[in-house]
């Protein structure tokens, strides 16, 4: 059975129609084409699929589209500003190689705004804490750990995350 969804993505409204059990990650992915939220486990174990849903994390994996009517949904592709400046966590994490082979960032990315909007100056241990529900296969965490910092300490600030860490 179909429905009509509406919601606000990355600050456009959009309406689409959806089978009732599309996943909010399916519904970005499939239906508005923003591939960079990423299906990793399908089990809401890795993190890969989180974004914004009212201004807070969540595993888009595990939220039907339909249960995002009304809401307000920030991805990956919506946080850079729209000259295509990097938001200060995003550039963190390039600055700071965050990332390897780039499938668990977006999600981490996300999670790690969320985590600095609620904690602005987080320590390493909250970090590591704050990214728990987030997998990454390829790294050690050590420079996902230090791009969050970094990109912490450019959110307070406002200055480009290279120059924070400076």
């Amino acid at each position: 059975m179909s429905c009509t969804v509406t919601m606000t993505v990355n600050g456009k409204a959009v309406t689409r129609e959806v089978e009732e059990r599309t996943l909010l990650v399916h519904f970005l992915r499939e239906h508005l084409a923003l591939t960079g939220t990423h299906v990793g486990c399908d089990t809401s174990q890795c993190g890969a699929c989180v974004v914004h849903v009212d201004g807070r994390s969540v595993k888009s994996c595990t939220m039907l589209a339909v249960q995002a009517e009304g809401a307000s949904v920030t991805t990956i592709e919506g946080l850079a500003a729209a000259d295509g400046t990097l938001h200060p966590m995003q550039a963190a994490f390039r600055e700071h190689h965050g990332l390897q082979c780039g499938f668990c960032t977006p999600g981490m990315v996300m999670s790690a705004v969320d985590l600095v909007k609620d904690n602005p100056s987080p320590s390493e241990s909250e970090v590591r804490e704050g990214l728990e529900g987030n997998i990454c296969r390829c790294t050690g965490y050590h420079n996902i750990v230090k791009a969050v910092l970094a990109g912490a300490e450019a959110m307070r600030s406002g200055e480009p995350a290279a120059a924070a860490a400076e």
